[in-house]
């Protein structure tokens, strides 16, 4: 894993509840151990009329991704689908990364059979 990963909540227009805090930074860090190649995690939380709605950012490695989710009624909800949403998308590009070498190596064999 990375020496330092940064993970930023910022919380506008929402007072800043300690608990939910740390429960997004631990799931951020549940993340990051699983995808090494991310170091930066920034989170977003603002009130969308009656609603929360939530952007977050993954950077890191040969990495930048994106999400963002509205509609539900608590920060912890809403923030917890974006993070869903990235690491599913870091799935997505770890295993395009890693599978799209091993078919190109399958296509193109080696010239050392015997």
């Amino acid at each position: 894993m990375t020496a330092e990963i940064n993970i930023l909540i910022h919380w506008k227009g929402l007072e800043n509840d300690p608990e939910v805090h740390d429960h997004l930074q631990t799931r951020c860090l549940h993340v990051a151990s699983e995808f090494p190649e991310t170091d930066h995690y920034e989170l977003s939380i603002e009130p969308s009329g009656r609603d929360v709605k939530c952007h977050g950012h993954v950077n890191g490695k040969q990495t930048q991704l994106a999400a963002h989710a509205d509609g539900l009624p608590t920060p912890r909800q809403v923030a917890d689908s974006v993070i869903d949403k990235l690491e599913r998308e870091l799935r997505r590009e770890h295993d395009k990364r890693i599978f799209s070498q091993r078919r190109k190596a399958q296509r193109y064999p080696s010239k050392r059979q015997a």
